[in-house]
């Protein structure tokens, strides 16, 4: 199974280089058999909406995950280019990992990170935080796991 972990910051971006929460991110995926490719994307919905997009339609990839830009401010993109990019979304994958984050930072209830399917892919926005994103992927990933293989078939 193939996997995508993308940092979606600017200023990321700019220095070409991924957030620490995006690495452990992708040790993690690894870590369940993925192989994965990583990557850093501006904090333009447009942009960030088009690799989901292309990567969901092509098929290249079973998962999708993004790293950051999931916040209150203007900015912040990654969970309206997944919800835009969705088919359909889950809205119980955020639910969980809010849930499971709400004993590390009370702030977790400002987060808008969404996840969906498109295609045979499973899409999936997760905070920039390495905390919150690498204890929130290890919780939800047994169930990940099972959507991509159901998906995959």
């Amino acid at each position: 199974m193939k996997a995508a972990v993308f940092t979606v910051s600017t200023r990321a971006y700019k220095a070409k280089q991924e957030s620490a929460a995006g690495a452990a991110v992708k040790r993690a995926v690894e870590q369940a058999g993925f192989e994965v490719k990583a990557g850093v994307l501006p904090e333009d919905k447009t942009v960030v909406e088009a690799v989901l997009r292309q990567l969901a339609d092509t098929g290249s990839v079973q998962l999708i995950l993004t790293v950051g830009s999931t916040g209150v401010l203007k900015k912040n993109c990654a969970s309206d280019a997944l919800t835009d990019a969705a088919e359909r979304l889950l809205p119980g994958i955020p639910e969980a990992i809010r849930m499971y984050n709400i004993r590390y930072s009370k702030k977790v209830i400002l987060d808008r990170s969404a996840a969906g399917i498109r295609n045979r892919t499973v899409m999936v926005n997760l905070p920039d935080s390495v905390k919150l994103a690498q204890g929130g992927i290890e919780y939800i990933l047994s169930e990940l796991l099972q959507a991509v293989e159901m998906l995959n078939v």
